[in-house]
């Protein structure tokens, strides 16, 4: 991969620790098969849990019979719902609307109906196998369409109730079979659109795809007492604990939540998951218990949200953007997870970063008899990026213009309004866009079948701005960082020891960052939106100064090299001991910025050339190129890691992943029927553009990176497939859609150009 590193900032004063690309610190431990995830932990007494999932995609439940299964040796417990009568069994961080286990009714194939805890995995198997469950079936609201139908079956009656997390104001009433809406306008449309003199609209689809993890979910939970302890694969510990302390009626204080290395999330891992079936399970057990997902559980645990949309975007003659318009329907599944802060984010994302006159966004999300929907990497953004910027390709067309000149000729500019009330554009997308289509070679000729293609759009970034952190400087001189951002494959732990080796100016290698555990760890929000670099790391750089200004204080003004460090604790506390502690903080009062939302603007810039085979439909992408507008790369090769990772996600998005139901059953739930991306799948050529402009409001001038380019490339191999002849308003782009879309424009004489 090529890498592109422009610092557009004036040179500042050189650093010794942040702008390496240093190991990351858990390299070794991985490649030498030593690190620890939690599917390898084994607590005292621990028993195997197996689920029992539904068949059907909506019934009643009539009855549960266990009793051959418990019957079986070996078997320790069956979890049915009659064990929750004590509890309010219902939770969700955004509705609470989902049941530990499945109460009177299933609302997807695949729904948790009861769990068994057994000595050893093949009893817990058979057990399952042994519960007898009687189901009334009821109609199937499987599609977005279906569900919106009149007299749809509704999956969710009452009023809705708030999670502990929507953070999305009032919830309104409940409409049918959509249980939140989002909405924003500007001016007037209706009569821009009068006025215009290119008009494009149509109707598109995105699929559901599933955030493949090569780590499935796995939780193993103990529970003595009012005492809960979970060692679980999450990427949000502290709002896990949260739950599971709302849920099982405990103090937060009781609540342990154990986070060791990830194998990949994505978002497959935030929020809650699996942990409440797991705790439930561990609760009747009155043992430890440990749940792993397969593949084909997981892939009914959370996936990426499927989308109708239909919207119209107007110009003029001249390549001046005027409106749009965009009604569009996100498909939650059968329980709401993340979808409302999909929706809302999509909303958001819908219009682009352009200067409108007008724009309306009317966006939903819906419940469906499917597997739940969840956060998946640039959720919103990989949604409507690639249908908004198709349709300026389509209008530069239309006028005979370049669609890259439409798009600098009508782009916001640093310090502009984006949308009412959100904080002003902070990056230059004119400059970004610029050197990725460079990048791809734009404008030079172009064999035939081969077309180029950009795209440009923003993700609010940064998730709620809550981060605490504490760094300890030991007495030999070693520093200890604590922060509760969980280590995804990411490399936060490397980072983080890059900014405080920075600070207290000592070498890397002297930094020590440990693993989540909320009983030790202080409190950080979440791990994703791009907010760890940001956030925790600002938290991290500020517990340092702390250190750093002790150190200071006792040396009493002189100068001390830090490999003087354990004279100056001996001659402080008197003793080869003691230590230095300092807390840092990141909240959205009187943080400024802040307070105005988002944290920052991640661009979603990104290029791609690709060609076309006409016999056959297939698509192969001969060059991509991403901008990682950073700010300042902590760790330049983390940031190109990231742009990488996220192209391929792209492509495979782009062009050939998609969760098939039918009548809501899932059918295919294997990695050979669902094909993600695989080194066959690499460009020829990849280029990520590091943008270093230190104009983050993050360490060092740092802001997150690693999702926007997940939402660029699908716009980018779009446009680039538009660009070569074949125009498409469905994913994924695969073999046999686009052959069968360039049998369609033959007849319509539009093939070849």
């Amino acid at each position: 991969m090529t890498v592109a590193r422009l610092r557009l900032a004036p040179e500042g004063p050189q650093l010794a620790q942040v702008g390496r690309s240093v190991p990351r610190r858990d390299a070794e431990e991985k490649l030498r098969g030593e690190a620890q995830f939690v599917g390898d932990f084994v607590v005292p007494r621990m028993v195997h849990g197996r689920v029992l999932r539904s068949p059907v995609a909506h019934a009643k439940v009539l009855s549960v019979d266990v009793s051959e299964a418990e019957a079986l040796p070996g078997v320790v417990c069956v979890l049915t719902g009659q064990d929750l009568s004590d509890l309010d069994p219902y939770w969700g961080h955004a509705i609470k609307d989902r049941p530990i286990v499945a109460l009177d009714r299933v609302r997807f194939a695949g729904e948790p109906v009861a769990a068994v805890a057994a000595e050893d995995e093949a009893t817990a198997a058979a057990a399952v196998n042994a519960i007898r469950v009687e189901y009334e079936e009821l109609p199937v609201a499987g599609t977005i369409e279906q569900a919106l139908s009149a007299g749809a079956p509704l999956l969710h009656e009452g009023p809705l109730r708030p999670g502990l997390f929507h953070g999305l104001g009032e919830l309104p009433p409940r409409d049918g079979n959509v249980c939140y809406r989002y909405r924003i306008d500007r001016g007037e449309p209706q009569s821009v659109f009068a006025r215009a003199d290119l008009v494009v609209e149509g109707e598109y689809s995105f699929p559901a795809v599933y955030q493949y993890a090569m780590e499935t979910h796995t939780v193993v939970a103990q529970v003595e007492r009012k005492e809960i302890t979970v060692w679980s694969t999450c990427q949000h510990p502290f709002l896990v604990r949260a739950e599971l302390a709302d849920l099982f009626a405990v103090p937060l204080a009781n609540v342990r939540v154990v986070v060791p290395y990830l194998g990949g999330g994505f978002g497959s891992k935030s929020y809650t998951k699996m942990e409440p079936l797991t705790v439930a399970l561990a609760r009747k057990a009155r043992r430890p218990v440990r749940i792993q997902n397969r593949v084909d559980e997981s892939m009914v645990t959370t996936r990426r949200h499927g989308m109708r949309c239909r919207m119209r975007t107007a110009m003029t003659g001249e390549g001046r953007l005027l409106a749009r318009e965009v009604d569009c329907w996100f498909d939650t599944g059968g329980y709401a997870d993340n979808g409302p802060r999909v929706t809302a984010t999509g909303g958001d994302a819908a219009p682009g970063p352009y200067r409108w006159h007008a724009y309306r966004v009317d966006a939903r999300c819906v419940y469906t008899n499917t597997a739940p929907a969840g956060s998946y990497r640039a959720f919103g953004a990989a949604h409507l990026q690639w249908i908004g910027e198709s349709q300026i390709d389509e209008l530069a067309r239309r006028a005979g213009l370049d669609p890259l000149g439409v798009r600098l000729d009508n782009l916001c500019r640093p310090g502009e309004e984006l949308r009412s009330g959100a904080k002003p554009l902070d990056a230059d997308l004119i400059g970004d866009v610029e050197k990725v289509a460079e990048a791809v070679g734009w404008g030079e000729p172009k064999p035939a079948n081969v077309g180029r293609g950009v795209s440009v759009g923003l993700l609010a970034a940064g998730a709620h701005p809550v981060s605490t952190a504490i760094v300890r400087l030991e007495a030999d001189g070693q520093v200890v960082v604590l922060v509760g951002t969980t280590e995804v494959g990411q490399g936060p732990r490397t980072v983080f020891a890059q900014i405080a080796a920075e600070e207290l100016g000592v070498a890397v290698e002297q930094v020590t960052v440990r693993a989540t555990d909320t009983r030790f760890t202080p409190y950080d929000r979440s791990t994703g939106a791009s907010r760890s670099t940001t956030i925790a790391g600002l938290a991290v750089q500020r517990a340092a100064k702390q250190v750093r200004d002790q150190l200071e204080e006792i040396a009493a003004g002189e100068k001390v090299a830090p490999s003087a460090y354990p004279d100056l604790l001996r001659r402080h506390f008197g003793l080869a001991g003691g230590e230095l502690i300092g807390r840092g903080e990141v909240a959205p009062t009187g943080t400024g910025s802040y307070a105005e939302g988002p944290v920052f603007w991640e661009v979603c810039i990104g290029a791609a050339e690709v060609e076309v085979e006409p016999e056959t439909g297939v698509v192969r992408v001969r060059r991509t190129a991403t901008a990682a507008d950073v700010g300042r790369a902590i760790n330049p090769r983390l940031v190109q890691r990231q742009d990488e990772g996220a192209t391929m996600q792209g492509l495979g998005n782009a062009l050939f992943e998609e969760m098939l139901f039918e009548d809501g059953q899932l059918l295919n739930d294997t990695l050979l029927d669902y094909r993600v991306p695989s080194f066959e799948d690499l460009p020829d050529e990849m280029t990520c553009v590091i943008v270093e402009n230190e104009d983050g409001p993050g360490p060092f001038g740092a802001k997150g990176c690693g999702e926007g380019a997940l939402a660029a490339i699908p716009a980018a191999v779009v446009n680039a497939l538009a660009d070569a002849g074949v125009p498409m308003r469905e994913l994924p782009l695969t073999p046999e859609r686009v052959w069968r879309r360039i049998q369609t424009l033959k007849e319509e004489g539009r093939w070849p150009r």
